[in-house]
C-alpha cells in the first residue's frame, strides 16, 4: 500500500499476494534527475522461537542490490516491528561496511487506539540502527508517505556520488530487470474494477 501511495499518489486496500515485484520512476531531486527503482520484497518473518528471519533468496539478491532501505511495521503488530532488528542484522551481514541510507516507516498512523508500538519505540530503533524515522498512514497521509520517500531519495541522492560499486562484487547475482510500472496499472485498474463490481452488487 505505502509503494503504490508513493508511485501513483492513490490507496487501494486490497492487493494480490506480494510477489515482489520491481518498479521504477524518474525523479528530480535537488535540481538533478534520478532513476528510482523499487522493490517491493516479500514479507520476512522471525523463524519460530527464535530471533532469526526467514529470508527468501529473492530478498537476500535485493538486499545485494540495494542502495537504500525502507523498513516498514505496522504499530498495531508488534511482531512486525520486532522482526525489524533481526532484519538488520542480516542486512549488515551482507553488507558490513557500506553506510547505506535507511528509513524506519511506522504504517497506520490513523489507528492509533489499536496502537501497539508507541512512537518512541520507533525513534529509539531507528536511532540505533542509524536512520531516521516517520510515521505515516497510507490510507489517510498520501503527503507523509511521499515526503518520506523523498527525504531518502535525497538520502541515496546525496551517497550515490561516493559509491564506487565496490560492494556489487564478488557475487555471482543476476541485477532484477524490467521495472514494471504496467503490472502495478494493471492491479490497480483490477483493483478498481472490483471494489466498482462490488459496490454496484451491496
Amino acid at each position: 500500500a505505502l509503494v503504490v501511495r508513493f508511485l501513483t499518489k492513490r490507496f487501494i486496500g486490497d492487493y494480490e499476494a506480494n510477489t515482489g515485484a520491481l518498479y521504477s520512476r524518474k525523479f528530480t531531486i535537488d535540481g538533478e534527475q534520478i532513476s528510482l527503482q523499487v522493490q517491493d520484497t516479500p514479507f520476512v518473518s522471525l523463524e519460530e522461537d527464535t530471533d532469526s528471519i526467514c529470508c527468501q533468496e529473492q530478498i537476500n539478491r535485493s538486499i545485494y542490490w540495494a542502495d537504500g532501505f525502507v523498513f516498514v511495521y505496522s504499530i498495531t503488530d508488534y511482531e512486525s516491528f520486532r522482526v525489524l532488528r533481526p532484519l538488520h542484522q542480516h542486512i549488515r551481514r551482507i553488507h558490513p561496511n557500506a553506510n547505506i541510507p535507511l528509513l524506519l516507516m511506522a504504517n497506520k498512523g490513523d489507528l492509533l487506539r489499536a496502537r501497539q508500538v508507541s512512537s518512541k519505540e520507533g525513534l529509539q530503533l531507528a536511532t540505533e540502527l542509524g536512520g531516521t524515522y516517520c510515521e505515516v498512514s497510507a490510507r489517510e497521509n498520501c503527503e507523509g508517505v511521499h515526503e518520506a520517500f523523498q527525504q531518502l531519495c535525497q538520502e541515496l541522492s546525496r551517497s550515490s556520488g561516493s559509491c564506487n560499486g565496490e560492494k556489487r562484487r564478488g557475487l555471482h547475482l543476476v541485477r532484477p530487470k524490467s521495472p514494471n510500472m504496467q503490472d502495478l496499472k494493471r492491479r490497480l485498474k483490477q483493483a478498481l474494477t472490483s471494489k466498482g463490481k462490488s459496490a454496484t452488487t451491496l
